[in-house]
Parts: C-alpha cells; sequence; structure tokens
C-alpha cells in the first residue's frame, strides 16, 4: 500500500487548496510564480469542481484541468487531485431530488451550499462513481499527480426512505434476526418491539427520547454509510494509479465518523485544524487532535488545511498574532505531520468563504501574512531532510472510543454537563502542559509498549476492551481510570453490577453505588496527601482492598473515597471518581508517569514552552504571552538558525527552535 513517504520522498510537503476555477486563466502564471517564492511543493485541486468538470450530464470539460496540471508540473510544484464528489452540481440535485439529504423532521436539505448528498442514494453514488471513473483515468498516469484525495470532510446525515433501507441492511447483516436486534435495543422498554424489517426506521423526530440503542446503532451506520462511499471512490483511482497514496480529509476531533474504522482505509491520514487564534488553550487543542492524527496514521499524517489568519465562521473572527501561524505549523511537525497545507492559496473574491483568510491574501504580497508564508516555505525545506518519516515516541495512551462517545451523549444520562470531548480535552491537557507526549488509542488496541495509560471516561467498554485493560495491568500497566467507566456494554446495556465487575476487580473497587454529578460550578474539597477541590461528577465508592488517595470532605459524601490506587499482578491502576481541578488533575497524572518511569519530553521549562521529540530532534515552542529562557542539558544545534544552542535558549513571543544534538 502506497503510503505519505510516497509523496514527501524526504521532504515535508507545503502548500495548500488551489481553486483556480474561480480566477481568470491569466492569473495562473502569476499564482505559479508566487508559489515558487513562498515555498510551496504541493496544491491540492479539484475539490469543488464537479460543475466546473461537468457541467451537464456526461457532458465534460477538463481542457482547463489538463491546461493547469500541465502547467504546475512545469514549474515543480505536486497536485493532490481531489474528487470532487462532496458537493454535486445543481443539475444532479435538480433532476434526482432523492439524492438531496432529509433531516430528522423529513424537510429536504437543498442544493445552494454545499455537501448536499445522500451516502445511501444509489443515483448519488452511481453520478459519484462516474465522475471519479473520468478523472482516475485521465490523470492517473499524469506527472504531476502525487495524491488522491476523495470527496471532503465527509460529515453528511441523511434520514430520508434511501437511508432508511440502507440502514435496515445495515441492521440486518449486525444482528441477524429481528430477535437479535430487539434483545440489542430493549425494544420491551416503551412497547418499541419490532415484528417486521420494514417497520424500522432511521431515528426520526419523535415524541420523546428515543431508543439510546437504537441512535447508537444509527451513528454506526451513518460512519459506515458514509465509508462506504469513500471506499468505494479509492476503489476507482488506485485501480488506475496503484503506486500513488490515496486519502481524505478529517475534521478536528469529529464526531460523526469512527476514525479508527476510517484510518484502516486510508493510505494517508489527513486533518483540517483551526484553533481559535483567542482561546487560551488554542495550542492544547492542536496538539490533541495532531496526537489523534498520528494516532490513527500509526506515523506521520498530513495537515491538510489550517487558515492563515482568521476564519469566515466564528461568531467574531480573528487574525493570528504575528508568529502564531509559524509556530502552530511547527508543533504539527513536532507531533508527527509531513505535509504543512492551508485552505487556501488565493484568498477568494466571491462566495461564502471571501473573509476566510489565504497563503496569497486580497491585498497581495506586500503584507505579514504573505511575509510568514514565504519564512515558513523556508523553514520547512530546511526541516525536511531531519524530520521527514521519523517517528514520535510516546510512552502514554489516552483511550478513545467513538463508540463510547456515541453512548456516553444519549439523552437521559445522569448529566449532560459531562462532554465527551470536553473531558478528553480536560485530561490531555493536564499530560500537555507536562510534557508528556501521548498517543490516543482504542481500548481494545495492543497497549504494551505504553508504561501509562489513562482513561478520561469510556462509559461503554466492550468485552474485549475490559479483557485488554486487566491484562495491561496485570502484566505491569500503569493505568488511571476516570470516573462513569465501564458502565455499559456494546449495545448499550447497564452492566450487572453498574460498573464491570472486571474493572471493579483491577481498580480494588466493591461497588459505585450511586453516580453523584455536580451541578455546574459546583465543587467538592477532597483530602488527602495533597488537597483540591473536585468538579463536574462524583460518585459513592466501597472499596475492596484500593488504597484511599483522597477522600471527599464535604457534602453527601463526606468520608467516601474520592481517589483510589490499587496493585493489580504487576501492575498498578488508579480511581478518579471526579475530576480534579486542572492544577491537582495534571499533579496526580505526573505523580502516576513518575512512577510508571516516565519522564517528560523535557524538564525544568518556562510556563507556556512545549516540548516534543521527533526522531532525535527536540522541538521547543513558545506558546507563552512573553519571551521564555530555557535551560538546555548537553549541546545542540538550532536546525532553524543553524546556530548552536547550549546553556541556555531564548525563545521570543511564538518563538520556536528545533533542536539537534551536536558534539561537545
Amino acid at each position: 500500500m502506497p503510503d505519505l513517504n510516497d509523496a514527501t520522498r524526504g521532504r515535508i510537503l507545503y502548500g495548500g487548496d488551489y481553486n483556480p476555477e474561480q480566477w481568470p486563466e491569466e492569473t495562473w502564471q502569476e499564482d505559479v510564480r508566487l508559489m515558487r517564492q513562498a515555498g510551496v511543493t504541493s496544491v491540492t485541486v479539484g475539490v469543488f469542481s464537479w460543475a466546473r468538470l461537468e457541467p451537464a450530464p456526461g457532458a465534460y470539460d477538463f481542457g482547463w484541468l489538463d491546461r493547469l496540471l500541465d502547467l504546475l508540473h512545469a514549474h515543480g510544484i505536486g497536485v493532490v487531485l481531489a474528487t470532487p464528489t462532496a458537493s454535486p452540481p445543481p443539475w444532479l440535485g435538480h433532476r434526482h431530488p432523492e439524492t438531496l439529504p432529509q433531516a430528522e423532521n423529513g424537510t429536504t436539505v437543498w442544493y445552494g451550499s454545499r455537501n448536499q448528498f445522500c451516502a445511501s442514494s444509489p443515483t448519488y453514488r452511481r453520478h459519484a462513481a462516474a465522475i471519479t471513473e473520468q478523472l482516475a483515468a485521465r490523470y492517473g498516469a499524469h506527472p504531476a499527480l502525487t495524491m488522491w484525495h476523495v470527496n471532503n470532510e465527509y460529515g453528511t446525515h441523511c434520514w430520508c426512505d434511501a437511508t432508511a433501507a440502507h440502514f435496515r441492511r445495515w441492521l440486518q447483516d449486525r444482528h441477524g434476526t429481528l430477535e437479535e436486534l430487539n434483545s440489542a435495543w430493549g425494544t420491551a422498554f416503551w412497547s418499541q418491539h419490532y415484528a417486521e424489517w420494514d417497520e424500522i426506521l432511521p431515528p426520526r423526530q419523535a415524541q420523546y427520547i428515543r431508543n439510546p440503542a437504537q441512535l447508537l446503532d444509527f451513528a454506526r451506520f451513518t460512519s459506515d454509510a458514509l465509508l462506504e462511499c469513500y471506499t468505494a471512490e479509492h476503489a476507482i483511482v488506485a485501480r488506475h494509479s496503484p503506486a500513488v497514496p490515496v486519502t481524505t480529509n478529517h475534521m478536528p476531533f469529529w464526531r460523526g465518523q469512527d476514525g479508527w474504522a476510517w484510518a484502516k482505509e486510508q493510505d494517508v491520514v489527513a486533518l483540517d485544524i483551526y484553533p481559535d487564534p483567542d482561546a487560551a488553550l488554542g495550542a492544547q487543542h492542536g496538539a490533541l487532535v495532531q496526537d489523534l492524527a498520528r494516532s490513527m496514521a500509526g506515523g506521520p499524517w498530513m495537515l491538510m488545511e489550517q487558515a492563515t489568519g482568521a476564519v469566515n465562521w466564528r461568531p467574531v473572527n480573528r487574525p493570528k498574532p504575528a508568529g502564531l501561524n509559524r509556530l502552530w505549523s511547527l508543533q504539527a511537525v513536532a507531533r508527527g505531520a509531513d505535509a504543512i497545507c492551508f485552505f487556501q492559496w488565493r484568498q477568494s473574491r466571491q462566495g461564502a468563504e471571501k473573509f476566510h483568510s489565504a497563503m496569497l491574501p486580497h491585498s497581495g504580497t506586500g503584507n505579514r501574512t504573505f511575509r510568514e508564508v514565504t519564512t515558513l516555505g523556508a523553514d520547512l525545506d530546511r526541516l525536511g531532510p531531519h524530520v521527514s518519516g521519523t517517528p514520535v515516541t510516546a510512552g502514554t495512551a489516552l483511550l478513545h472510543d467513538w463508540d463510547a462517545w456515541w453512548a456516553s451523549e444519549q439523552p437521559g444520562r445522569p448529566s449532560e454537563l459531562l462532554d465527551y470531548q470536553e473531558n478528553v480535552t480536560a485530561w490531555h491537557r493536564a499530560l500537555w502542559e507536562a510534557n508528556h507526549t501521548t498517543d490516543l488509542a482504542h481500548p481494545a488496541a495492543d497497549l504494551t509498549r505504553y508504561r501509562l495509560v489513562v482513561i478520561p471516561s469510556l462509559y461503554l467498554l466492550t468485552d474485549a476492551a475490559l479483557d485488554n485493560l486487566a491484562a495491561y495491568v496485570r502484566t505491569g500497566g500503569t493505568l488511571v481510570t476516570g470516573y462513569f467507566t465501564g458502565v455499559a456494554d456494546h449495545q448499550d446495556r447497564i452492566r450487572p453490577g453498574g460498573v464491570d465487575a472486571r474493572l471493579r476487580e483491577v481498580l480494588g473497587l466493591a461497588a459505585v453505588h450511586q453516580w453523584w454529578p455536580l451541578n455546574e460550578g459546583e465543587t467538592l474539597r477532597c483530602t488527602g496527601t495533597e488537597d483540591f477541590r473536585g468538579t463536574l461528577w462524583a460518585e459513592e465508592l466501597e472499596t475492596a482492598g484500593a488504597e484511599v488517595v483522597a477522600r471527599y470532605a464535604d457534602g453527601e459524601l463526606a468520608g467516601h473515597p474520592a481517589v483510589t490506587r490499587h496493585t493489580h499482578g504487576e501492575g498498578t491502576a488508579w480511581y478518579l471518581s471526579t475530576r480534579p481541578e486542572p492544577d491537582a488533575l495534571r499533579a496526580l497524572l505526573t505523580r502516576a508517569a513518575r512512577e510508571a518511569g516516565l519522564r517528560p519530553a523535557a524538564e525544568h521549562l518556562p510556563a507556556g514552552v512545549e516540548a516534543v521529540r521527533r526522531g532525535e530532534l527536540l522541538f521547543l515552542l513558545n506558546h507563552g504571552p512573553q519571551q521564555a529562557s530555557c535551560e538546555l542539558p548537553g549541546h545542540w544545534e538550532d536546525l532553524l538558525t543553524g546556530k548552536p544552542a547550549t546553556g541556555s535558549l531564548t525563545l521570543e513571543r511564538h518563538g520556536a527552535a528545533v533542536l539537534r544534538p551536536a558534539a561537545p
């Protein structure tokens, strides 16, 4: 299977989406000249070009794309060629309204924007395959082609009749019989028993709370239905150019796709990421989704989209301050990216994204944005031979599962304040601030290479995952488990005892008698080796051998265990029945990491300085509000400046250093 190395060839790809169909053709020559000046090596073409490539059914216009690819190749710029199937042309929706998605209440989602397709529509799939076949046959051997990019940001949902028929087929494959489905969905509750397959519908708008198991299966189905569309197009382009890698771009930490399943079907994992430059933890959000992309890929990945400055879809769209675009791009390289790209090359003058920033802004080249783009291109050119293809080693894994995410956010649960993504973010932040590089992993994956495994909260755990965790701890691993974990099985049935017995044995707990969620802003004082305040959640625990590290000191749970630690086999398992405030959570996880034999990527750094090791290189990234002075043990060379770095190093605000060990 081809991979990212086939496209990068020892360098970091640099560029972005290029939409030349929005511009007069005489602009193209200026574009390629400025791309070369900025250090651009790769552009993505054709993402939203279906109406231009096929202006009427079966009538294709490829002349402009022929000229464009020839021009880019002549100037040494590689092409990531997209199939344009994310946004069908108006003629498809007009002639075939059955291809348009329907909302939960039955209303049609019309054309006039983008992504207006039903993934289950046979007509949509047939037309998508036809345009993909035409593109692949024509350009599969073009010398400019370095990668295929299928569709764009898969995120469409549909509840139409075609989806209903597809959903029923999917359910038959999953459950086999109606008896099994009725059992899995618990349809004895509220008289929901199904006597015929045709009675089953997608979970459309209903009178009250819908069946949680049906909602869970529909989330799984929707991810699979979209994946079928991707793999169909992947197969077509791969048949015409088997040596060229194929990808599609994921939205950051996107709820709608099971990323673990999708990554298995991708030659390259690609990510779009747009942290808010005004957010205090924008850098941590970037680190989290970059760690997820690297973990999905199992190695180097591609940053497909980011913004040079402001986006256009927040209530207030602020640009990035000077240096932040370079800093966040280097952060992605530090965490495994071998391609740094933007949306888009030239800023649009019309359409919904005319205020979205670009590498080449409305004001042209005489501005900070273009100067920074050019500087970044030179930086990546210098770093490429040293970093491309090298691994990022993490000693810690944070467990994440889309099934658990979908199940934990159903209505009718103990607290709507327990937000899955926010909870993962809080635990990842604690490790990030301590400079412990962290992979994300599926709970049933091989965890043996990690010294520390943390679970913020996984409400749903399969039998395989529970057995895996027990074996991990029994054979010497250190596990830190958060609240409301191991409660439900794969069909969202509550486990006997409320929490699975295997997990309770590992944790040294006899029972979790009550879940005791906290109100917004409410905290509970906890006392132990260190005092702290618990937030969000609490539980009434009964231990069975576990050491009590901290107890609740006030409220209804005063005197009950809040944090426990238990030796199981050769390993150790911690349980946090509340979420400590950020400093305390960081301290607890840092203690667990230290006891597990882990050290951060670098120590004794000023607050706000991130340290990541990739291969032999040490990346230091200053996210703080001011200049930072870093003490450096040993001798280093800064690859960004070519200068030695020994003793101490000063990083300016939004400054970065990429250090390689050097001889004394």
